[in-house]
């Protein structure tokens, strides 16, 4: 075991791979070993067992001793020029901290809790306390760790080389809960620095560094958790308030949010939270979807607890909550994940396919099979370590086409030549098969902006097996439709009829997002027409309308009481203008839609089949009238009406399932929403008489631009069904 030169400069500069195979105890025979230790400008150091035995310079920083006896756990002794000395544990005399089924299951891209076996965790390793690091760096030639505990000097941490698996590894014996720390790397051009990718804790932007932490976080969401196992989320209400945190009340902190969000959310009545990106991201300006830290809630707003905090107070009031998620690209930041270990590793190498255009950022290479362990790994994460009830997953499009945002010739075909990315699509369908089997009521969410087929269906029928998809056709559909001016919205009608054609086709999600609200396209409420009056309106009726529609909801923070300015994240929202009632008013409407639509499972159980939905008047476009039925399973209806025109409509008739008398459970025109409280006194009576091809009528009136609800009053004795061929059914586009 003698050492020649160039290996001692190896060892002193943290530069050899298997540093534990030179330093640490080696035995020589039963009763002696051989110590070898890395004390640079050290004076002396000696070996510290039963007995002390001093060690011998070899050079360069490196020493070593003969013990004769047991090598019991022992420490070193270091002493320098001014007398002080320093007794400490060796880091190379412990064995690895992870096993050979967990390298093998990296290897392999299947295991589902890596965080768990990867970055950094404070740990009891060999009856010592410290921390154990290990990183996937596999074209490295050396790493060792730069922190807080070794003033950011990494000569005496180089990490082991764990052989084909790419991972390197070390325990750091002492008290290094919240220390700072880096990876140095030594690459084919020298060495280079970056984060931990599996860190679960860093720095406060635009500080960088990864930080060793752990949790202390008691849950108390169980209630929570067994009923959201036994609950069918594609089937039960889901009503979704999208914010971002950081301009939702600037100033708030993850516990301090907890209490503003939950009266907020009482007033309102959303049944879901939906966060935009918390994962740790360096520049605030892209609202979190450029994230270098995958597995680290953003120490922005406090402590990864803080956050587990505030989502189990979400529970325990009854609240679930969704996180978007971005697996499709990452940013170029040269400390995070680009260029990992000096080559592509986390990006695809070849830039047709490893650069994304649009954002300037990389796209993951999603056939790799750590890169897709890793991402998997990070699904399950978030359900299991935080509680998430749900992702929504960020730019599917952007990962399902190899042509994406690219011009001929700056793509790369598959292997059968076309431009499905076969990779992305397998990655998708293991991601949702994945967190849907361990995290039992959780829902994936795919914001898919093309008509790719079966986004929603299962996984063994080649589906994506997304529970719910974003209706981005909807959105643009109606908000068009919403922007024409009344006068003229006859000639429009397919816009806001179209989308109930293919409303079965996909389980939807109707999202007014944070996309709609910012860089020039306005507040919703400007986006209507007419003088203020009007456009409060509009919105009044376009949010019942909304709600009444098949498919969850989703209305982005702001739009619940008609924010007037465009949405920046460089300011809160403009929560003055609640002073003005007509603005409380359409808040209070928001609360009433969700309250109802809450208790009445015809607007959500049957969301997902055709029989939940009966056109009572579809073609009716000189009116700019649409009225629908939605039932559940009691054949208990609800009759949604929404007049888009500026003119109340006196004596509209309209074919109804069952006579007797119907409650007009919202009226979008009521004076405590800021209406004109033009209606129905609250009942419409319908008769025996047919109408429209069904067995029972009503004459109502409609208020202008305002929509109404109307539910039996009493339980409905079934009528004879009407010839279907009679029902007014809806226009072609």
């Amino acid at each position: 075991m003698m050492l020649d030169d160039a290996t001692l400069r190896r060892l002193a500069e943290g530069a050899h791979p298997l540093p534990h195979d030179l330093l640490g105890a080696h035995p020589i025979d039963g009763s002696t070993h051989l110590v070898r230790a890395v004390r640079h400008l050290a004076d002396a150091v000696a070996v510290v067992g039963e007995a002390e035995t001093p060690m011998e310079h070899l050079g360069h920083g490196v020493w070593e001793a003969t013990v004769t006896g047991p090598i019991r756990p022992y420490r070193l002794r270091t002493t320098y020029g001014d007398g002080g000395s320093w007794e400490s544990e060796d880091p190379y005399r412990f064995t690895p901290t992870l096993g050979e089924l967990d390298l093998h299951l990296w290897r392999e891209g299947r295991h589902e809790q890596a965080w768990k076996v990867l970055g950094s965790r404070l740990r009891e390793h060999e009856g010592v306390r410290g921390a154990a690091f290990a990183v996937w760096a596999p074209n490295a030639h050396a790493v060792r760790i730069i922190g807080d505990f070794n003033d950011w000097v990494g000569r005496g941490h180089a990490m082991r080389s764990m052989g084909a698996s790419g991972v390197w590894e070390l325990f750091v014996p002492g008290e290094l809960e919240h220390a700072a720390y880096k990876y140095e790397i030594l690459t084919d051009h020298g060495w280079v620095t970056r984060a931990d990718p599996m860190a679960r804790y860093t720095e406060v932007p635009p500080a960088t560094a990864s930080k060793v932490g752990m949790s202390r976080f008691a849950w108390s969401d169980d209630e929570w958790m067994r009923s959201r196992a036994a609950r069918d989320p594609h089937n039960t209400p889901m009503s979704v308030y999208e914010l971002h945190f950081g301009s939702w009340r600037p100033g708030l902190d993850y516990r301090e949010m907890a209490d503003a969000l939950i009266e907020h959310l009482e007033v309102t009545g959303f049944t879901h939270v939906e966060f935009m990106p918390l994962a740790e991201h360096p520049f605030g300006g892209s609202w979190g979807y450029q994230v270098t830290g995958y597995y680290a809630p953003t120490s922005r707003f406090g402590h990864p607890d803080d956050m587990r905090y505030l989502i189990d107070r979400l529970h325990r009031a009854g609240y679930g909550v969704i996180m978007d998620w971005v697996p499709g690209h990452f940013p170029k930041d040269e400390w995070a994940l680009a260029r990992f270990d000096g080559r592509p590793l986390y990006e695809h190498p070849d830039p047709r396919r490893g650069d994304q255009p649009d954002w300037g950022t990389h796209v993951f290479d999603f056939g790799r099979p750590e890169v897709k362990n890793f991402l998997v790994a990070n699904a399950v994460y978030w359900m299991e370590e935080f509680h998430i009830d749900g992702l929504r997953v960020d730019a599917v499009a952007s990962m399902l086409y190899l042509d994406y945002s690219r011009k001929d010739g700056e793509w790369l075909p598959n292997v059968h030549g076309g431009r499905e990315h076969l990779e992305a699509i397998a990655l998708l369908q293991e991601v949702n098969a994945t967190v849907y089997r361990r995290c039992p009521g959780i829902v994936m969410i795919a914001e898919e902006s093309t008509s790719w087929p079966g986004v929603t269906k299962p996984t063994d029928v080649d589906g994506l097996g997304f529970g719910l998809k974003w209706n981005m056709g909807w959105m643009h559909d109606t908000l068009q439709y919403m922007a024409v001016d009344p006068m003229y919205r006859s000639h429009h009608h397919g816009d806001i009829t179209f989308s109930f054609l293919y409303a079965f086709s996909e389980q939807f999600v109707l999202p007014i997002s944070h996309d709609e609200v910012v860089h020039g396209k306005g507040s919703l409420l400007n986006k209507m027409p007419g003088d203020q009056w009007q456009k409060l309106a509009s919105v009044r009726a376009y949010l019942t309308f909304m709600w009444a529609h098949p498919g969850k909801q989703l209305l982005f923070m702001g739009q619940e009481f008609g924010q007037p300015s465009e949405w920046s994240e460089a300011r809160g929202l403009d929560w003055w203008i609640l002073d003005q009632p007509v603005h409380r008013g359409l808040m209070s409407l928001v609360g009433q839609l969700n309250r109802v639509y809450r208790e009445t499972e015809a607007l959500w159980l049957r969301d997902n089949e055709p029989g939940g939905f009966e056109w009572i008047d579809g073609g009716n476009s000189s009116d700019n009238v649409v009225a629908f039925l939605r039932w559940g399973a009691d054949r208990d209806p609800v009759a949604a009406i929404v007049n888009f025109s500026g003119r109340p409509i006196e004596g509209y008739r309209m074919g109804l399932p069952f006579a007797g008398e119907w409650e007009e459970v919202v009226n979008s025109d009521a004076v405590e929403f800021g209406g004109s409280g033009v209606g129905n006194l609250g009942t419409v009576h319908a008769t025996d008489e047919p109408w429209g091809g069904r067995p029972a009528s009503a004459t109502i009136t409609i208020p202008p631009l305002a929509g109404l609800l109307l539910k039996p009053k009493a339980a409905p004795t079934p009528a004879p069904a009407a010839a279907t061929s009679e029902v007014t059914a809806s226009p072609a586009k």
